[in-house]
């Protein structure tokens, strides 16, 4: 890792694949983004009609070093402006997965939404991973909280 700036870097590999030449590379679109776009490879357009899920392909695979992932999230606008979003979000790009990154869209929106070639899809942010070493015991240290769960704070 390295980083000039109050953001940290690490160099991924990515490999186009074939037929997605002429496709942009994901970039951030600002200085101060999170997440660089991820762009659909599709060859025709793709008809999203509400309720309907796809994969859609981005034409490129990537190496992703040992103890990062890529996260794969929807695209606020996308789901504001048209109910698009990702069925699993975030998605998880493992460090040893080498196949083609596709976007698993879904329709929540009321109308039809079309997926055209190079449109910006998702966005894939990089996380640090850590992996736990599990210790079985009888009881779990006390909290206040306990087994207090969905909706146990309240809503105000």
């Amino acid at each position: 890792m390295s980083g000039s700036s109050a953001v940290d870097t690490v160099r991924i590999t990515l490999k186009r694949l074939p037929g997605s030449e002429d496709l942009p590379l994901p970039a951030y679109e600002t200085s101060g983004a999170s997440g660089m776009d991820l762009r659909a490879a599709v060859e025709e357009p793709v008809c999203l009609n509400p309720g309907d899920i796809k994969l859609i392909p981005t034409g490129i695979a990537l190496a992703i070093p040992e103890g990062f992932e890529g996260q794969v999230r929807p695209r606020s606008g996308l789901a504001l402006k048209h109910g698009i979003g990702l069925v699993n979000a975030p998605g998880t790009i493992d460090s040893d997965y080498r196949g083609e990154i596709r976007i698993i869209l879904i329709n929540w929106g009321p109308e039809p939404f079309t997926i055209r070639r190079a449109d910006r899809i998702a966005q894939l942010i990089l996380c640090r991973v850590c992996h736990a070493e599990v210790d079985v015991t009888e009881d779990l240290l006390h909290t206040d909280r306990g087994e207090g769960g969905f909706g146990h704070s309240g809503i105000h």
